[in-house]
């Protein structure tokens, strides 16, 4: 396949929100053998590694760390490649190597349990600060393990303002003020701008370059940045427009739930929805994942996402359905726009007993 096939640069901005980003047609074998390299050659001899989801929250965390303890290798790894990040920390890393996970929940501990058995055998430390929905079963066999873990309360803090109060050491004041001002934005507070800065500077340049960033400067971002966000924002703002748009609100029980499809900011586009008079939103994507994000009359998000492979926080949460066998399945979801993922997840709302499951 030729390279500006699945090259973006250049397409016109109706299909590039319709299309996954080139980075979905790389194979995985291809991508986790780049990955693998990356990290050995930044974790090579480290004593201190942060596995992380690299957004706002997971890397205001390794910046904490690296604030803290010196150089911490960052070993990025999203919710759904949890395990390899285990796994590339125990590899990796220095033996007796200090290691953190951060903003991470396995959705069952059996997905997790030998990477995760390889890395306490090879670290001298393993600490999991968090702050999503963990199950009691997970909770405690990730303990027995012979992990530190603390999970913070989803409603009220952020991973980075667990990881402040639960680090021993004196964490700087700016370190903490960016903890705050996460908070905000991963909790959907929207009661600081600055939080949204983060947010987007985060999703939008190197993780190395981020850290560093807010390492020196906290959640006050110096002003080249801010004229760099300005001008990706352009295009951001053209792609929620287009995802409103498409938007549809359905009925479900008691509940209106607004459904759209494509490549935006899911956050933004939830939000739109919110003001029309959506309960839930649902963002199918085109790499076949979905966010699903709740409001103050809907506080069931992660129960949705859990019937379709996914989990999260009671107001915002992701999946992806088990519903790809192969290409054929990928062609049909962008010319549907996302139709059958769609049903597979208002399907999900309809099947939500009465009473909201216990924690």
């Amino acid at each position: 396949m030729k390279d500006w096939v699945i090259d973006d640069e250049d397409l016109p901005l109706e299909r590039k929100s319709l299309l996954p980003g080139k980075g979905f047609f790389i194979p995985d074998d291809i991508a986790e053998e780049r990955k693998d390299r990356e990290v050995e050659a930044r974790a090579e001899g480290a004593s201190v590694l942060v596995v992380a989801d690299p957004d706002a929250d997971g890397l205001a965390c390794a910046a904490i760390v690296r604030e803290v303890y010196g150089e911490a290798a960052l070993v990025p790894a999203g919710p759904h490649e949890l395990e390899d990040g285990l796994r590339r920390a125990a590899e990796y890393g220095e033996d007796g190597a200090r290691v953190f996970v951060c903003d991470l929940c396995p959705d069952e501990f059996r997905y997790v349990e030998d990477e995760l058995a390889y890395l306490v055998e090879a670290a001298g430390e393993v600490r999991w600060f968090d702050h999503h929905q963990w199950t009691e079963e997970t909770a405690e066999a990730v303990r027995e393990a012979g992990v530190d873990l603390v999970v913070g309360d989803s409603e009220e803090e952020c991973t980075a303002d667990v990881a402040v109060r639960s680090i021993e050491e004196d964490v700087p004041r700016h370190l903490e003020e960016l903890a705050a001002v996460t908070r905000d934005h991963d909790l959907w507070l929207k009661e600081d701008p600055r939080s949204d800065d983060l947010a987007d500077y985060s999703y939008w340049s190197d993780a190395d370059e981020y850290m560093d960033v807010v390492q020196e400067h906290g959640a006050d971002l110096p002003e080249d940045v801010m004229e760099y966000l300005a001008e990706r924002r352009v295009e951001k703002e053209e792609l929620i427009e287009r995802a409103v748009d498409r938007a549809a609100l359905k009925e479900v029980d008691e509940w209106t739930v607004g459904v759209t499809y494509g490549r935006c900011s899911q956050n933004e586009v939830a939000e739109a929805l919110r003001e029309q008079g959506a309960d839930a939103a649902v963002i199918v994507k085109p790499s076949g994942s979905a966010s699903i994000r709740g409001t103050e009359t809907f506080e069931r998000a992660h129960e949705v996402a859990r019937q379709v492979s996914g989990g999260g926080h009671p107001k915002a949460a992701g999946c992806k359905p088990h519903i790809y066998e192969d290409m054929m399945d990928y062609a049909n979801h962008w010319t549907t726009q996302g139709a059958v993922t769609k049903q597979v997840i208002l399907d999900a709302f309809r099947n939500l007993p009465d009473e909201p499951a216990e924690e």
